[in-house]
């Protein structure tokens, strides 16, 4: 019993130490972050972070690799669903997750978990295009217009995101699915 109190506690710290580094990313570059700051902003000692991480690197490659893990759990997930149970998931996940989409959107950020994220996507559109409309996944033209297609979907979640969240979720999930809609209609008629 005792066991499995420590491995709450522990990934209780984890998850704090996660959401300190993401906060300190959406302010400033990696590079210019102590661990003292986020020891301070996760309510522990220096030497509890070292008992979880190497360093800040440490901490934001695992950082990294777990939310594009999600993400991309959360792409498959939707991958045979309606494109607007897709946008309401994806909306959904990112409302509950504000600090790492706020980093991830971050001008101070590498940019580097963003073009991954956005690679997903345009993975998932590419994947459903090329069934839908019977298209080889490997066509080029098809490469463009998902590519078209992730981006436009990125930008407005990164503009709600960056907006603080300002328009509410249904207006981002039909927006979403009204120009994903108009651009699936596109594609299919390209390919004729």
């Amino acid at each position: 019993m005792a066991e499995k109190t420590i491995d709450k506690r522990a990934l209780k710290t984890r998850r704090a130490i996660t959401k300190a580094l993401a906060e300190l990313l959406y302010e400033k570059e990696l590079r210019k972050i102590t661990v003292q700051e986020i020891s301070d902003i996760a309510d522990v000692n220096r030497v509890t972070f070292y008992k979880h991480y190497l360093d800040i690197y440490d901490l934001y490659e695992k950082m990294e690799k777990d939310v594009l893990s999600e993400l991309g759990m959360l792409i498959l997930k939707y991958q045979e669903s309606k494109a607007e149970d897709f946008a309401s998931g994806m909306v959904d996940y990112i409302f509950d997750n504000p600090e790492i989409f706020k980093m991830i959107f971050s001008t101070h950020n590498t940019g580097v978990m963003r073009n991954k994220f956005e690679k997903m996507v345009e993975g998932l559109f590419r994947v459903i295009q090329s069934e839908k409309a019977k298209i080889d996944y490997s066509d080029s033209r098809l490469s463009y217009y998902c590519g078209y297609q992730a981006n436009g979907c990125i930008s407005i979640l990164e503009k709600w995101v960056c907006e603080d969240f300002k328009q509410p979720k249904d207006f981002v999930v039909k927006t979403i699915t009204n120009l994903n809609s108009r651009t699936d209609d596109y594609i299919s008629d390209q390919f004729k």
